[in-house]
């Protein structure tokens, strides 16, 4: 039986510290990072040190979490390991699912940006959830890391 993943892999005109800062510091990820409304964006909460807990909480609503679970590995600037989970499983270890970041210098200002989330298996819908999420996300850092602005929010009810 082969597991279900997602993997991701974008070009950004930048560096890897930026890359790395945009996925651990929620002031930076809070420019991009877009929940369902507009006025509503998202924040990966943590000390980013192995062993430790992380949260996917509300910007606006810190004690709304969607999302958690440990960090596995943190090598800055180059690969962020953790197992993901909704907050209602967070004590069900066969509910996680693993999430890797891994960011390469290509040179000349750019990087390679590999995203990989496994382990989806137990849980389509989760897969379904994070296909159309990841994409949005990680298309929306790529501008905001080139740019300095994040791509427009779609009205409620669009696309």
């Amino acid at each position: 039986m082969t597991k279900p993943s997602f993997v991701y892999v974008s070009y950004i005109a930048t560096t890897p510290e930026k890359v790395w800062q945009a996925f651990v510091d929620t002031d930076v990820m809070a420019q991009y990072w877009v929940g369902p409304t507009a006025s509503c964006s998202r924040v990966n909460v943590s000390d980013w040190k192995p062993g430790s807990r992380w949260e996917h909480q509300h910007s606006d609503d810190a004690s709304a979490v969607d999302i958690v679970g440990k960090v596995v590995e943190s090598d800055p600037p180059r690969r962020l390991v953790y197992t993901w989970a909704r907050s209602s499983e967070a004590e069900d270890p066969s509910k996680h699912s693993r999430v890797s970041i891994d960011i390469e210098s290509q040179g000349d200002g750019l990087v390679r940006l590999t995203v990989s989330h496994e382990d989806l298996e137990r849980d389509p819908k989760m897969l379904a959830g994070i296909s159309g999420g990841w994409p949005k996300v990680l298309s929306n850092l790529k501008t905001f890391l080139e740019t300095g602005r994040a791509l427009p929010h779609p009205a409620a009810g669009a696309g």
